[in-house]
């Protein structure tokens, strides 16, 4: 069973962080101010704005951060700024023992699947697939879902079914299990290291993707099969897959992934609004029970409360 996190409370001290890409810094103050409207208060360093070619600093700038944040008692959740790349790389120097002991939420997506998958994977945690400070999964105006951001993190009951008008079946049928996964890309990536991807049998597996053109996304998902990732899967779930249609229409994303999908045994639903989307994003607690629904209302359900 996942540890979970303690709730946020009204006023709760948030750590940004930046484990990933540099950011631009007006981005970084509007989603700041966003957390301040939500009811927490923001609390980062000037090591945030650290830059090393196109990251945020050194890997070991960019893991202490995270570090300080565990181990400051004033210091209630990590939300981090934005994705890009580099997330893997601060990996080796975290500790999973202490990120379970401390208990505290990580809110992120995109590239923040390594750390995602670092903490359900390695050191059985909760945490969040949301909305960051800064870049194109942010905090921004219309950017995300406020009730599944603060339903998550601060109440200590099931979520329940999580609003989704444009999710679609692919594939019949209802299952549950353990909710993870993340941006595709990463998943793949993480595998034959310390911090592979590599879930339980019968979990339920969510993959998010932006900008990858059918053909990759083919390859990905083939590459998925011969892993053995997906025969684990009990259903699964799949992102909108924003910008990842051929260019003219010819060939849709989700044309392709019904293709791909056609022979899976379980229930697969595509259009599910998380990470990187076109409206709202929600937030998904990762290492939760939950069931997927793919009938004539298609529909998650998240069964467990994601916190303490």
């Amino acid at each position: 069973m996942s540890v979970k996190p303690r709730g946020l409370e009204p006023g709760a001290r948030l750590a940004v962080v930046a484990p990933a890409s540099a950011f631009a810094r007006d981005e970084f103050d509007r989603g700041v101010n966003e957390i301040r409207r939500l009811g927490f208060e923001p609390v980062y360093d000037d090591s945030v704005f650290e830059r090393r070619r196109y990251l945020a600093g050194s890997p070991e700038i960019r893991a202490r951060a995270i570090e300080r944040a565990w181990r400051d008692p004033s210091i209630a959740g990590l939300i981090a700024v934005r994705g890009g790349f580099g997330s893997a790389q601060v990996l080796p120097l975290l500790d999973s023992d202490e990120a379970r002991r401390v208990r505290k939420p990580f809110i992120g997506c995109s590239d923040l699947t390594a750390v995602l998958t670092f903490l359900t994977i390695t050191s059985g945690h909760v945490a969040f697939h949301g909305p960051m400070v800064a870049g194109g999964s942010s905090l921004g105006a219309g950017a995300y879902d406020r009730a599944s951001f603060l339903g998550a993190l601060t109440r200590r009951e099931p979520p329940g079914e999580l609003p989704a008008p444009g999710v679609e079946a692919l594939r019949p049928g209802e299952a549950a299990g353990v909710l993870l996964g993340g941006t595709l890309t990463q998943l793949l990536a993480s595998q034959a290291t310390p911090f592979a991807f590599a879930p339980p049998a019968g979990h339920v597996l969510f993959i998010d993707e932006v900008g990858e053109r059918p053909y990759r996304l083919d390859r990905m998902v083939t590459q998925l099969r011969q892993t053995g990732l997906l025969a684990r899967a009990a259903a699964v779930v799949i992102g909108e897959l924003p910008q990842c249609d051929e260019p003219g229409g010819s060939l849709t994303a989700r044309a392709v992934m019904a293709d791909l999908f056609a022979d899976f045994p379980g229930p697969v639903l595509v259009g599910f609004p998380s990470g990187h989307t076109t409206g709202p994003a929600l937030t998904l607690p990762l290492g939760v029970a939950c069931r997927v629904i793919a009938g004539a209302r298609p529909r998650l359900i998240i069964d467990e409360a994601a916190v303490e």
